[in-house]
């Protein structure tokens, strides 16, 4: 395992240091085998980042015990099936579609049993927001 790992180490160091791998700088044409640079997406995603926001979502969810599903355990323990209630925590990412009525548009998973939402902008501010629709099939 030293070996593999040691001969790793040395190819990578290797391939960096000889030109073999090269980093391309974001926003640089990338040349193609004929010469014609291609442009690359970095001016869009420039562009569109300040409108992606991060979404940070606390919940809370019933569900039930996975074992006290089976009726022989319960009968066996006696059991009532009782759902247990816990606090939730999602995180994800959104789109701001309407800046100025402030509506950002995410996945459903991301709000599902939402009951505190958080924004947050590319600036670091961060903004309490509230569920106005949710649509689970698309």
């Amino acid at each position: 395992m030293k070996r593999v790992l040691s001969a790793l180490v040395v190819s990578g160091g290797i391939a960096l240091t000889t030109g073999i791998v090269s980093p391309v700088l974001a926003g640089a044409p990338i040349p193609l085998a004929d010469g014609a640079p291609v442009q690359t997406l970095a001016p869009v995603v420039s562009r569109i980042t300040p409108g992606v926001v991060g979404i940070s979502v606390r919940g809370r969810v019933r569900e039930d015990n996975p074992l006290l599903q089976d009726p022989m355990f319960r009968r066996f323990f006696n059991l009532q099936q009782q759902p247990v209630e816990r606090e939730t925590q999602a995180t994800g990412s959104g789109v701001i579609v309407d800046a100025a009525q402030g509506y950002v548009m995410t996945n459903a998973h991301v709000v599902e049993n939402a009951s505190n939402i958080e924004v947050t902008t590319k600036d670091n501010r961060r903004l309490t927001a509230k569920l106005i629709g949710r649509d689970a099939d698309t």
